[in-house]
């Protein structure tokens, strides 16, 4: 091949990857907008240090917060119907994490204490003084982190399917490329969304394995949200602290001084209980644990009664300490 030649093949080359990439970015932007049009905002908007955050209220009572993981949004404590029974004793808010639903995301290090930061300041300006807090997966970590940089603010925790101590996940390692600015920004608008699109179906049921999918979040989660380029970017940002945070975490949790309710699903396939909530629950004084049999991650869909009785017991002992 003579150097003419070859450098028209290259030419080629690259013209035919612009036009694919171009054309991903389309599709994915096409994709991004229908799933916005068929899932608008549902709740009301409030605004924290430059950051627009999307919130749902229900109900009346003591004020409960919910805090979801990982990848989701407000719609998954909705679709599971602990919300439905909680709204009837609780004032219940529940907030899109920054990059996810309709939260705003920008660029930095989101790490559990950040978020800690913007949700005390939001609460304040829901009026709130104090709250049982409930986070589940990821959100678990905020929940932690929130207690201990607000002890006045949280009156109890109920971590739910948490991930507590670094392990070795290669999760972390695949969202990595994500996380990456400028690198990432290429993928997230391009080829993340197709592949995605591919991959999503078999990520979810191993959110839920060894149970099957909930007819009521296969029919209420938009899962399509999940895949437009600012969340796959918080998913990715997320994923990839997942083990730096828990380094840091960890060093803090004795100083937990305050009721604490772990529940897990006792087949989790994400977080290992006996690597995650049992090990903590041995650490936290006074802490209870409770381990639902035969079920995996997301124990909210799967085991509803025990965590509205998780919170109500979390909510007991929070009025007991009062006292």
């Amino acid at each position: 091949m003579t150097g003419r030649p070859r450098t028209a093949w290259l030419l080629s080359a690259l013209l035919g990857s612009a036009a694919a990439l171009g054309a991903s970015a389309l599709y994915a932007a096409s994709r991004a907008k229908q799933a916005e049009r068929r899932t608008p905002p549902i709740g009301a908007f409030l605004t924290v240090d430059g950051v627009r955050l999307h919130y749902v209220e229900r109900g009346r009572g003591e004020t409960l917060v919910l805090i979801h993981g990982n990848g989701t949004m407000i719609q998954d404590f909705l679709s599971s119907g602990i919300v439905d029974d909680l709204a009837k004793r609780f004032r219940v808010i529940i907030l899109d994490r920054p990059g996810y639903g309709y939260s705003d995301r920008p660029r930095g290090v989101w790490t559990p204490r950040a978020h800690a930061t913007l949700y005390q300041k939001a609460l304040q300006q829901l009026g709130v003084t104090q709250a049982v807090v409930l986070g589940h997966s990821w959100g678990t970590l905020v929940a932690i982190a929130l207690a201990l940089q607000a002890p006045r603010l949280v009156r109890s925790l109920v971590l739910a399917s948490g991930y507590y101590y670094p392990t070795l996940r290669a999760d972390v390692v695949l969202a990595s490329p994500s996380a990456i600015p400028i690198l990432g920004d290429v993928l997230r608008h391009t080829l993340s969304p197709i592949a995605g699109r591919a991959l999503l179906p078999a990520m979810i049921k191993g959110m839920f394995a060894p149970a099957a999918i909930p007819a009521r979040f296969d029919r209420e989660f938009p899962t399509d949200m999940m895949l437009r380029p600012l969340q796959l970017r918080a998913s990715a940002e997320d994923a990839a602290l997942m083990t730096p945070v828990t380094v840091e975490l960890q060093r803090h949790y004795r100083e937990l001084n305050l009721p604490v309710v772990i529940i897990a699903g006792g087949a989790d396939q994400i977080a290992d209980v006996d690597r995650q909530s049992r090990r903590l629950h041995g650490e936290v004084s006074g802490s209870t644990l409770t381990v639902v049999p035969g079920l995996g991650h997301m124990i909210h869909h799967l085991a509803p009664d025990q965590v509205v009785a998780a919170v109500e017991l979390a909510a007991q002992r929070a009025r007991a300490a009062a006292a």
